[in-house]
């Protein structure tokens, strides 16, 4: 598989840089794998197409204020992306300048607080700072939205890129797919007889790098960290027993479901996945996907791939595009049903 096989231009104007008043006011697009149908809606619609015993599982990370700005000694702007936190005092990050920085280099921010670049591995760098990282984030961190936003953070930003259910800090990026909800829309789930479950992977700076290798099979995603506890597990074996769906709400769910699977069962774990889902994947566990639209070329359009076939997607986001929803983390949603509707 090539990589341009993933590629499709985008106009400018499709990119939502800002979000919609209401979390709710998204459109939402049905993907009916099966009868091969594209249905246009809105995401209040979402309940028409979920069942009883259906289980809706959440990422719940929450993002960090992650993006913080320094200088170099000599005066050059240096933009720091924390990756993940390694101990008190370092940490793993994407680092910004008009020269690359070798080992041993300083980056200076305000109050003389400062940091040192102690190596780095490829496009990571890990750099020790001189007060705890955590101190470091709350005082000069701020929320890092995405580089295609092409404008500053604000204060909305603060609240809309972050979902309302966010609990366990360390991501860098938000669950985007996750963003729709308000608490409306919960409880709605409720009354359709649809339950909910949660589960951890925090979204690593990896997820803003672009594939490598022209061909696909050629690249690896960076590692992030999962943990699904013994109440996911058990309501997804639940689900399955009654015959309702696991929907994964967000390509992040989807990795941390499938990663902590084994022989069809989702069991209880802590720890790494750099699981790489792309066509010709066979999924043990997730029936169904909630996502946003995604990057050409990227990881997770070949995940979307993956469950909805590459040419069904690909017509799929040409429809989008003439039919102009809203692209990327504040854009609109599609639900990838693989079985058809119910």
């Amino acid at each position: 598989m090539s990589l341009s096989d993933y590629n499709f231009s985008l106009p400018d104007d499709l990119i939502a840089r800002f979000p919609l008043k209401n979390r709710r006011d998204s459109r939402l697009m049905i993907l009916d794998c099966y009868e091969k149908k594209i249905i246009d809606s809105e995401f209040t619609s979402l309940y028409r197409y979920t069942a009883p015993n259906d289980l809706l599982v959440f990422n719940d990370t929450k993002v960090i204020n992650a993006r913080i700005f320094g200088n170099k000694p000599t005066g050059g702007k240096v933009e720091i992306l924390i990756e993940r936190v390694i101990d008190k005092w370092t940490a793993d990050v994407l680092i910004k300048a008009n020269k690359s920085l070798p080992a041993g280099a300083k980056i200076l921010f305000e109050s003389d607080q400062y940091a040192i670049i102690l190596s780095k591995n490829e496009k990571i760098f890990r750099i020790k700072f001189s007060i705890p990282v955590a101190k470091q984030i709350e005082k000069s961190g701020q929320i890092p939205i995405p580089s295609y936003f092409n404008r500053p953070s604000n204060d909305s930003d603060i609240d809309r890129y972050q979902t309302i259910y966010a609990k366990n800090s360390g991501a860098v990026a938000a669950p985007t797919a996750g963003l729709h909800f308000d608490e409306d829309m919960f409880q709605q789930s409720l009354s359709s007889n649809v339950s909910h479950a949660f589960i951890t992977l925090h979204i690593g700076a990896g997820t803003f790098l672009p594939l490598k290798n022209k061909n696909i099979d050629e690249n690896k995603l960076h590692s992030e960290y999962i943990q699904v506890s013994k109440n996911a597990s058990d309501s997804i074996a639940k689900a399955k027993k009654n015959n309702g769906r696991v929907i994964a709400i967000g390509t992040t769910s989807t990795r941390a479901l499938e990663s902590a699977s084994k022989d069809n069962v989702v069991l209880p774990c802590q720890g790494e996945t750099s699981i790489f889902i792309k066509p010709g994947y066979k999924f043990r566990v997730v029936d169904a996907l909630l996502t946003n639209f995604h990057l050409p070329m990227s990881s997770l359009l070949m995940l979307v791939s993956a469950m909805a076939g590459k040419k069904f997607i690909m017509k799929a986001y040409n429809h989008a595009i003439n039919k102009k929803y809203r692209f990327y983390s504040y854009g609109d949603a599609m639900l990838i049903l693989p079985k058809g509707i119910k």
